[in-house]
């Protein structure tokens, strides 16, 4: 008998008893004697055998998983996002069907359907970089799927989100460098169009304006991939200015790394020269040379949070009572001041 495949009725059949005292036994329905439960369970251990979730999801039109799309599991944002997730998820008792749209819309659409046909309760959905048209999206919605976006997200009205205040994060950051006396301070734009960097890129202009510095587009430099071979071309660019910045605000922390090296490599000091700050704070900002100053986010109680409205929407669905209103939560960030923003005075 091969274990992957026992059923209620091989184990009736090992007994010798009926696939109905089975099913009551493994219930602890109290018809049943102490005796047969006690040989029921022990069997069903040592034949290692699992109930069939499907047929469970088909008689009771729910299956307690939920399914999750984030951009990049590599990304140590959303790796924290993910352990959020799951620490809310199986406390309630959901399991977690974990895809990664690697940045790709097509990819991302693939997952939706694939995450739909195995019939999961909800899902948690963070859009990829490409993502511009959302009718995958709102196919899901229309087939009454509750979904619910953090930190990536469309405007659409009827969902909900968890998102961190970018704008407030960005704008910390910069007002950080001003107060160490920069006044060309530059801003790496990683993906723009996507909400969180826009929302960022506000948060740099507004702190350079109300502070009466000049907004330089030359300063502006835009990095698709956010990545760090993004960031040292970023900074090669702006240190090739006639007049070069003092001040960097990267859009995330390897692209601050990427403008570190070339900085670097090119006999400048952090931060006496140019002063840095990222976004996200990565676990290995803290171990650069100088130590980076980064805007925190905090992604384990994001992904707490998207869990708890997720499941309190599942939970919901099918009461007639009951309506599910769409919110929103916004996370605060905050600024951990390293070696890589404070000047000499």
């Amino acid at each position: 008998m091969k274990f992957n495949q026992v059923t209620i009725k091989d184990i009736a059949r090992e007994l010798g008893i009926s696939p109905s005292t089975v099913s009551r036994a493994l219930k602890n329905h109290p018809d049943i004697s102490a005796d047969t439960k006690k040989a029921v369970h022990e069997l069903a251990e040592k034949l290692n055998y699992q109930p069939n979730i499907v047929a469970l999801s088909l008689r009771h039109s729910k299956t307690n998983t939920i399914g999750v799309i984030i951009p990049e599991i590599v990304h140590y944002f959303f790796s924290t996002v993910i352990s959020g997730i799951e620490s809310v998820a199986y406390e309630a008792g959901y399991n977690v069907i974990l895809t990664q749209s690697n940045e790709s819309a097509q990819r991302e659409a693939t997952d939706l359907r694939a995450l739909f046909n195995s019939r999961v309760d909800g899902m948690l959905i963070s859009i990829s970089r490409e993502t511009r048209q959302y009718d995958h999206i709102e196919s899901i919605l229309a087939k009454d799927v509750p979904v619910v976006f953090f930190d990536r997200w469309y405007d659409n009205p009827n969902t909900s989100k968890v998102l961190v205040d970018d704008y407030e994060g960005a704008y910390e950051a910069v007002k950080h460098l001003i107060s160490q006396g920069c006044t060309r301070i530059a801003h790496m734009v990683a993906v723009p169009g996507l909400s969180i960097s826009e929302d960022r890129k506000r948060g740099y202009v507004d702190a350079l304006k109300e502070n009466n510095l000049q907004v330089d587009e030359q300063l502006t430099v835009i990095c698709p991939n956010g990545s760090l071979e993004d960031g040292q071309r970023a900074a090669e660019k702006l240190l090739s200015l006639k007049k070069r910045p003092d001040g960097i605000f990267a859009n995330n922390d390897l692209l601050a790394f990427g403008a570190m090296q070339v900085i670097k490599k090119k006999g400048l000091r952090i931060p006496d020269d140019i002063a840095i700050v990222g976004y996200s704070n990565w676990f290995f900002s803290a171990l650069m040379d100088p130590p980076l100053t980064s805007v925190h986010q905090p992604g384990f109680e994001m992904g707490q949070e998207a869990a708890r409205l997720l499941i309190r929407q599942i939970e919901l669905k099918g009461k007639s009572e009951a309506e599910t209103i769409p919110e929103k939560k916004v996370l605060k960030t905050h600024l951990v001041i390293r070696e890589s923003s404070l000047k000499k005075r």
